[in-house]
């Protein structure tokens, strides 16, 4: 596992998967089949793998945050792979969550965002002690226009209280953001900033000036996410705009029932990896809440992913 300090280089080298979390009937991770999930990812060059809203750690409790930690530390391929923790939302989990990751070696975690009850100013100062706490510079995550002010990013990222952010908040125009375009303005520049919202926007985020993006349906096609990245990073922007068509089925049902329970069901009805039980205060989709069109999806974006990742494979061995 990675654990020197985050770098610009860090968010470029890889898309950040936002994996679901594999648990058994009692809610406790399964190290087996989150392994599973993880080594498909790696398999298609993925290396970094954050932990956050889609594995439901929002309601993960403070007492098996140690466990969590184990694992992910247990199933990271090798030492060019970056797993990241999430922490919080309220910030007297975070604090807690915080003290735990002080004595490990994670270069660093993600606060989740708390939109109530919360003020910018209070947050920034918030993040500020939670660094502390931690020792290490956190990643912010921004969700909500006005979350916190451009000036307190910029004053966190030079204070060393955060290493990144993630900025998710939905536009019908990417390229039009004026929230975001303060934030860059403040900060400086995007080396430091990940889009947070997955392949669809996440063209439009690279143009402007974004160092990278997460992704939820990297978890289905790690080959496609990848070439996706590597393409815009070339000024490709014609051929990955072609290549995530193939992502807009999935993330059409993801944006209309639920981004977190439809991948955690996407991922099982894959073949991936058994997801089991999503966690407290969530539900799983089952029934006739549209598994079969979850399937459908999951099983022609993979099969995609696989079909890409044929090609390579060859040029590699060639070569």
């Amino acid at each position: 596992m990675k654990t020197a300090p985050v770098t610009p280089e860090d968010l470029a080298a890889s898309v950040l998967a936002v994996p679901p979390l594999s648990r058994d009937p009692a809610g406790l991770p399964l190290e087996g089949e989150n392994r599973k999930l993880v080594d498909w990812l790696y398999s298609g060059g993925v290396t970094t793998y954050l932990y956050g809203g889609n594995a439901n750690l929002y309601n993960f409790g403070v007492g098996g945050f140690d466990g969590l930690l184990d694992m992910l530390e247990a199933i990271a391929p090798d030492e060019s792979c970056w797993m990241i923790p999430s922490i919080g939302a309220d910030f007297g989990k975070a604090a807690d969550q915080a003290a735990v990751l002080r004595g490990r070696d994670f270069p660093t975690g993600m606060v989740l965002p708390l939109s109530f009850p919360a003020t910018p100013q209070g947050l920034a100062t918030g993040i500020g002690k939670l660094a502390d706490i931690a020792g290490r510079p956190l990643i912010l995550y921004i969700k909500n226009e006005g979350y916190i002010s451009p000036a307190d990013v910029a004053r966190l990222f030079n204070d060393g209280a955060i290493c990144a952010l993630k900025y998710a908040v939905v536009r019908p125009k990417p390229t039009h953001d004026p929230y975001l375009k303060s934030i860059l303005d403040a900060v400086g520049s995007g080396a430091r900033i990940i889009g947070g919202i997955g392949e669809r926007p996440a063209i439009d985020h690279l143009e402007i000036g974004l160092n990278g993006f997460t992704s939820g349906s990297v978890c289905i096609a790690p080959h496609l996410s990848m070439a996706i990245l590597r393409a815009c990073k070339a000024g490709q922007t014609t051929e990955a705009q072609r290549i995530r068509e193939a992502f807009l089925p999935l993330e059409d049902l993801r944006d209309a029932h639920s981004p977190i329970r439809v991948l955690h069901e996407a991922v099982r009805l894959a073949g991936i990896s058994e997801t089991g039980p999503i966690g407290d205060f969530l539900s799983n989709r089952d029934g006739d809440e549209g598994l079969a069109a979850i399937s459908a999806a999951a099983l022609s974006l993979k099969a995609a992913s696989e079909a890409f990742a044929v090609p390579a494979s060859k040029d590699a061995a060639r070569g």
